[in-house]
């Protein structure tokens, strides 16, 4: 069905029967190997989604995850300018800055896949991929002043809604997926809540306000939001080792909030070496199915662990088949 969108003349296709599978790789941190990439390859993904927090700017890092020849979004995070962003860090800066500028390689190696302060069309899936504030260090203080009037001319949350606003506007599809590397406010109501603050003072929510923002405007627009991801946050508490965050949030809009931040994503067993993606499956437009799920050495999926499925009936049922081999992570 086409129809014609409310901007100008831009054309927004909707498919029925459509179910597309998305791979969500949470904070890297320096884990990512070239079994990596292959791995997404054997699990047939649709679209990756990287939501930052490579390595300390690992510009070598980011190299290689932007050879991923798979329809890919990514968003920069935090540790991706950690020489740069505040003063402590550019003091702690291992390179010379007047000859090196680690950010703005890992930009230019990103290129239009990095979706902050912008969007990716994926024609094929029929959706758009847009990005909250890049970089960000997550809580309700604007932080490195600096560092965003000097990138992006952004001086404060109400403008960074601007920026994030007018990305989703520009985005050609009806659907879109938020991605950030933090998520947004509302999501931090305990300390194990996916955006909850899980060290000293212990307890509130560590959510980016204009992300929350942004999504509750573009939902006024009646835009879909069928998933919101980030990561940040790792599931790994620092408070309790009696359990983990909690990964996902719902809310009445059908919206499915992901946190991907399951860390260090790469674990060496005593007869493997295993690596986890979230494996988001969309269907119709509506999230149906999240599983965390990790690959070992042979491609093979050896655990999963199911984190979300809608309760409403499915149509088409989930392509996920493989069952855990009974490995515990």
């Amino acid at each position: 069905m086409l129809e014609e969108g409310e901007q100008g003349n831009k054309i927004m296709t909707t498919h029925q029967n459509q179910l597309i599978k998305i791979a969500v790789v949470g904070d890297v941190h320096d884990q990512w190997e070239t079994e990596d990439a292959i791995a997404l390859h054997y699990l047939g993904v649709d679209l990756v989604l990287f939501v930052g927090d490579f390595g300390n700017e690992s510009v070598d890092v980011v190299r290689r995850i932007a050879s991923v020849d798979l329809p890919k979004a990514a968003i920069l995070g935090n540790h991706d300018a950690w020489y740069t962003a505040s003063d402590w860090g550019r003091k702690k800066c291992p390179y010379d800055r007047n000859l090196q500028d680690g950010v703005q390689q890992q930009l230019d190696l990103l290129g239009e896949t990095h979706v902050g302060y912008g969007y990716c069309d994926f024609p094929e899936l029929q959706l758009s991929v847009v990005g909250s504030r890049p970089f960000s260090w997550g809580g309700p203080g604007w932080k490195n002043e600096e560092f965003y009037q000097e990138r992006y001319g952004v001086n404060s949350f109400e403008e960074s809604v601007e920026r994030i606003i007018t990305a989703a506007q520009s985005a050609t599809y009806d659907t879109i997926i938020f991605m950030g590397h933090n998520g947004p406010t509302g999501l931090g109501d305990e300390p194990e809540a996916p955006c909850g603050r899980d060290w000293q003072p212990l307890g509130g929510d560590h959510g980016d306000p204009d992300f929350a923002e942004a999504i509750a405007q573009t939902q006024a627009m009646g835009k879909n939001i069928p998933l919101v991801t980030f990561g940040h946050m790792h599931h790994k508490l620092r408070h309790t080792k009696t359990r983990l965050r909690t990964a996902i949030s719902t809310s009445s809009q059908r919206t499915v909030y992901l946190n991907s931040a399951s860390v260090p994503r790469i674990i060496q067993t005593e007869t493997d070496r295993v690596r986890n993606f979230s494996v988001v499956y969309l269907e119709d437009g509506v999230v149906s199915e999240i599983f965390l799920v990790w690959v070992g050495k042979e491609y093979t999926v050896v655990s999963e662990q199911l984190l979300y499925r809608r309760t409403e009936p499915m149509r088409v049922e989930s392509v996920y088949t493989q069952k855990s081999s009974g490995l515990i992570l």
